[in-house]
């Protein structure tokens, strides 16, 4: 009753039905080793001018809490010097550890990595909101 078609006439190719991921890999592998190298490349730090603007005055607030830096590299908290333990005063301070927020003044004369210190002395201290204070040039 039924006819046995067979193979139909037709051939089976005989080979490999996959797809060989070795040499995808290896090119994977040299492009990983590429931006590997190349990344650190990127990220060094560029000198550059820093421009000169004209800004609008900001709205301040003055009951907010202020750190200010003089240009001798006395820190004071408000009118309080905390100089010699700046990071422990401003971790013992109620209010700050209330509102956690804070703005720094300082000194235009004085060197960076001190305003630097200070600000890491707010974070360790657990401030969120840190600000700098500054005197802009005011646009006409």
């Amino acid at each position: 009753m039924g006819a046995s078609l067979g193979h139909g006439g037709r051939k089976r190719l005989s080979g490999l039905n996959e797809i060989n991921v070795t040499p995808l890999i290896d090119v994977m592998l040299v492009l990983l080793v590429i931006f590997m190298v190349t990344a650190p490349l990127l990220t060094t730090g560029v000198s550059v001018d820093l421009p000169k603007v004209k800004s609008a005055p900001m709205q301040t607030d003055d009951t907010k809490l202020m750190v200010i830096v003089t240009a001798d590299e006395h820190v004071y908290l408000g009118k309080d010097e905390i100089t010699g333990d700046v990071e422990g005063k401003l971790k013992t301070n109620a209010r700050l550890a209330d509102e956690k927020e804070l703005y720094v003044q300082a000194d235009e004369n004085v060197k960076y990595g001190v305003v630097l210190r200070v600000m890491a002395a707010a974070r360790a201290a657990g401030v969120e909101k840190l600000g700098m204070v500054t005197d802009p040039l005011t646009v006409k």
